[in-house]
């Protein structure tokens, strides 16, 4: 989901509770605050020397520890107007695919992307998963069956 998407089915639910579904039925708490919001730019080199870059934009959340009996979530008004705060000195990239960093004392911090947004009430549900580890040259992978062969500095993939 691009932030562009993101944002504008935010401002088609005014005045929701915005949840984060980080693992079926577990949800960040309701003492979350969206605490930064990330312009990446990723400049990489893969396994088989191939050059890559591409831009995403992050969202970290965070549990303030000291917010643990809140029981009222941000609302998609809120966490519109932080997102039109920081555009305003530091311009978004709309086209960027979106990913929300979070963690807690019982989940991992990861960088999730979003699966989907679901509507249920006056909630509006952000559902994350996780995102395995890929090669970027998988074709090249399953033509090199040999793993000496593949593995091999020169071999041109992973």
């Amino acid at each position: 989901m691009t932030t562009g998407e993101f944002l504008e089915k935010l401002k088609v639910n005014p005045n929701k509770a915005l949840l984060f579904e980080y693992n079926e039925g577990q949800y960040a708490g309701a003492n979350y605050h969206l605490t930064e919001i990330k312009k990446v730019h990723f400049d990489t080199v893969d396994c088989g020397g191939n050059p890559n870059e591409w831009n995403e934009t992050h969202i970290q959340i965070w549990e303030n520890p000291n917010e643990r009996d809140k029981t009222e979530y941000m609302t998609t008004d809120k966490i519109l107007s932080i997102f039109q705060t920081v555009d305003s000195i530091k311009l978004l990239d709309y086209d960027t695919e979106l990913k929300v960093e979070y963690g807690n004392e019982n989940f991992h911090t990861s960088v999730m992307k979003i699966k989907k947004i679901v509507e249920k009430g006056n909630q509006l549900i952000v559902q994350l998963f996780e995102e395995q580890t890929l090669c970027k040259a998988p074709s090249e992978l399953s033509e090199n069956k040999e793993k000496s062969t593949c593995c091999s500095p020169t071999s041109g993939c992973c």
